[in-house]
């Protein structure tokens, strides 16, 4: 992959790239010219209203809307682009299926022990609301998904198993397929927090046979604002709306309303048409550098970060220790330093910028009496120079601060 050209392509790498490197993309990707240019065109050519009016400019909007659809359809490889609701983030999504799958007191929902607070709270309400059950696979020392430990867990009992698919504390993944069947099998549906994935390997919802997907746009290089659902048609089908307005029903009476058939029932009210735009473009983007060369080029500087840091004096690096297992995301703490002050320093003394605290993934951190960690992410247009200028300023603050 040439990272240099991919670089160029960056507006924020291209104005300040000798002065920072960019490795918070867990948190939000940065995006390239191509998505920025693609909204701008929605603002200044045909900023309408899809769906509703007639005229040329409104007829334009649903146009590159449907042709975002498509393209998201085809990065996830679903069947149709019917599969493809569009929410403004992967917490809405999460929410509708959670809330809208319509089960029932004394009915089963299994996550595991790391999961992102929005695939924990509103299974959280749907207890307190309906009286479902919550429980957790938990993770293993060696930080690794242990499948053994999920066939433990699944009974006839559990009617939804909702994981993430790359957890945003240590980067490990969950083997979908085998999970999906062994759910099918047990009568559970799965639903598959897909956030942390979406930008850094192939995704393929038909030959996992995942019952819902969801994403948020901007972890993948697209705008904020802009989530995605993908859902087994015959599954959307029983979904019932989160949010109910205009632009979701075919017709009202003072009594009655009449759902459109999905994914319109799902999209009420007025929709982010340029960041829409803006996401199908970004799922163009990233296929056509390849989503598996992007996944190679993100190991080759995960790998390079832990054996530059791995022994030095101070620097704890969370498991799992195989840099191969852990995406495109690096997690670590200095002994003796808060991560917020690990951040807040690589900032301010050599540009660097990462993520600190709890990733919204309190749990799994207080379950284990931690207080957080300070964590590096990759992405496509990271660059060796950006690890070494990492790991020289980590090595600096150790050697410095560590107790």
């Amino acid at each position: 992959m040439d990272v240099a050209r991919v670089r160029q392509d960056f507006p924020l790498l291209e104005k300040h790239g000798d002065e920072i490197a960019y490795l918070d993309s867990a948190c939000q990707t940065l995006r390239p010219r191509q998505v920025i240019e693609a909204m701008n065109e929605y603002y200044l050519e045909y900023p309408a209203c899809g769906g509703r009016s007639v005229h040329r400019l409104a007829t334009q909007v649903s146009i590159k809307v449907d042709e975002a659809r498509e393209k998201l359809a085809g990065f996830l490889n679903a069947r149709s682009s019917e599969e493809i609701v569009i929410t403004k983030n992967c917490t809405e999504a999460l929410n509708l299926v959670a809330k809208g799958f319509g089960l029932k007191r004394g009915d089963v929902v299994l996550g595991t022990d790391v999961e992102h607070n929005s695939n924990l709270v509103p299974w959280m309400q749907v207890e307190k609301q309906v009286g479902i059950r919550r429980e957790f696979v938990t993770t293993p020392e060696d930080g690794l998904f242990d499948l053994e430990r999920f066939k433990a867990k699944i009974s006839k009992k559990v009617r939804m198993v909702s994981f993430v698919h790359v957890n945003n504390v240590t980067g490990t993944t969950i083997p979908i397929k085998e999970v999906v069947e062994i759910s099918h099998d047990h009568g559970a549906a799965v639903m598959v927090d897909g956030a942390q994935a979406a930008a850094h390997m192939e995704l393929d919802v038909t030959k996992d046979d995942v019952d819902f997907y969801a994403l948020s746009g901007h972890k993948m290089l697209g705008p904020a604002g802009v989530g995605v659902l993908f859902g087994k048609k015959e599954r959307l089908e029983k979904i019932e709306p989160l949010i109910t307005g205009g632009g979701a029903v075919s017709a009202t009476s003072f009594e009655r309303a009449d759902f459109l058939p999905p994914p319109d029932r799902f999209e009420g009210g007025l929709l982010n048409y340029s960041g829409i735009i803006g996401t199908g473009v970004a799922a163009d983007y990233l296929r056509s550098i390849g989503l598996e060369e992007i996944a190679a080029h993100e190991a080759r500087l995960n790998k390079m970060a832990t054996e530059s840091l791995e022994d030095v004096k101070g620097v704890e690096i969370l498991a799992p220790h195989d840099p191969m297992a852990r995406t495109s995301i690096f997690s670590f703490n200095v002994r003796g330093m808060s991560s917020h002050d690990v951040a807040m320093i690589l900032d301010d003394m050599a540009g660097i910028m990462i993520r600190s605290g709890m990733h919204c993934a309190h749990p799994y951190f207080v379950s284990r009496g931690m207080s957080g960690c300070a964590r590096a992410s990759f992405s496509v247009y990271n660059d060796q120079a950006d690890v070494m200028r990492f790991c020289a300023a980590v090595k600096e603050l150790a050697s410095t601060f560590s107790r």
